[in-house]
């Protein structure tokens, strides 16, 4: 694969194993407000972000406004966090590699701002990128090209000289409307074919070769 000016990383599920400690502080949160959500309606919202997510919880049963449930879901997910957020290694080895090669990175996610801060600091990575585009800072969610494109714009790279690593085909299908090269990892939550419909290349795993960086 062509090497890249920047990798462009999604947060959730690509980064860090987040999404366990997602569905179980929803369904805690849930639970507050006698909401009948299961574990496999949240999982079908996987990589919407929290307004779409929460949008799609309401046709389920009544929820208070986005405003006053958020700081609910928010506290939930520091709880959880603290019992131990993971890393993945391909991820933090592909980090590595970039910052070696002199490869700019950035990290775009479907995430508001706030959860995307209490991620990626419970993680270690608060530091670890220099540019970081939230959900809630455009006007579009993913699958809109949006927040990949505004992170190329905070860059000055070029869309088409970067490569967006996702892990969802909802995702996967912003990188690829951003214009960018788009690797999507198989995480074991999504059927490969999905990821393949989206036009992206699809990897069992982030590796130098997926990134055009071998060493």
């Amino acid at each position: 694969m062509t090497r890249r000016a920047a990798v462009v990383f999604d947060c959730d599920g690509v980064l860090v194993d987040s999404e366990p400690h997602s569905v179980a502080s929803w369904l805690a949160v849930l639970a507050r407000f006698g909401h009948p959500a299961t574990a496999a309606d949240i999982e079908a919202c996987i990589g919407l972000g929290y307004g779409p997510t929460r949008h799609a919880l309401a046709r389920l049963g009544p929820l208070p406004g986005p405003g006053e449930l958020w700081p609910h879901l928010l506290d939930a997910l520091e709880g959880s966090y603290r019992r131990g957020l993971v890393r993945f290694a391909d991820a933090m080895a592909a980090l590595d590699a970039c910052e070696r090669s002199g490869v700019a990175v950035a990290v775009a996610s479907a995430s508001p701002r706030l959860r995307l801060d209490l991620t990626l600091a419970s993680a270690g990575l608060a530091t670890r990128f220099p540019v970081s585009v939230a959900g809630d800072e455009v006007a579009h969610a993913k699958p809109a090209p949006d927040v990949y494109l505004r992170a190329a714009e905070l860059l000055r790279i070029d869309p088409r000289d970067c490569l967006a690593i996702e892990d969802t085909p909802i995702g996967a299908r912003a990188g690829v409307a951003a214009g960018m090269k788009t690797v999507a990892v198989v995480r074991g939550h999504v059927e490969r074919a999905a990821l393949a419909a989206t036009g992206a290349v699809v990897v069992e795993a982030i590796t130098l070769e997926a990134l055009g960086l071998e060493e």
